[in-house]
């Protein structure tokens, strides 16, 4: 009798494809942008940085760190979305992935960003919700929030053109 995998090596696993996922695309490093992940669910995380503020007689965080959180976190929970699939379903081998060995990411084809209002000096979170995911387009809808989900600080919607996948995926 086969015995099932204790869930701890699972979730090390999973957390092992992220950390590829997310260490694979150098800018995300340089921001320090974070994720968190319950289950397939992922949350951005933007630790609050001096760099990140745009005007500081505000001080405010600078709509472009803004805006490219939002992105971020859109094209990461746009991709962890296909490889959780793929991992799940063992098209992918969970230690290729951790080991790097990654699919090619979507490529952001356009980003708009609706700024409501200014981003304190502090951290950030977003959560984003693919809208529509088909072979050769995505659209992705994102939301930024500080202390209060509830009161968002801005919010996205991204569409990405889609990798070639493999036949058999």
């Amino acid at each position: 009798m086969i015995r099932p995998e204790p869930v701890q090596v699972i979730k090390q696993r999973r957390d092992a494809a992220l950390q590829a996922l997310v260490g694979g695309v150098p800018y995300i490093g340089f921001m320090g942008i974070r994720f968190d992940r319950r289950g397939d669910e992922l949350t951005g995380i933007l630790p609050y940085a001096e760099m990140l503020i745009g005007n500081p007689a505000l001080p405010a965080l600078h709509g472009g760190a803004t805006a490219a959180f939002l992105e971020v976190t859109a094209l990461i929970s746009l991709s962890w979305s296909l490889l959780w699939q793929d991992l799940e379903s063992g098209v992918l081998d969970p230690d290729d992935v951790a080991a790097g060995k990654l699919p090619r990411l979507p490529k952001t084809i356009g980003v708009t960003v609706d700024y409501l209002r200014s981003g304190l000096p502090r951290d950030a979170y977003a959560r984003a919700e693919v809208s529509r995911s088909g072979r050769r387009y995505a659209s992705v809808r994102v939301e930024a929030w500080q202390d209060n989900r509830a009161r968002p600080i801005a919010q996205a919607s991204g569409h990405f053109l889609m990798p070639q996948r493999a036949p058999d995926a």
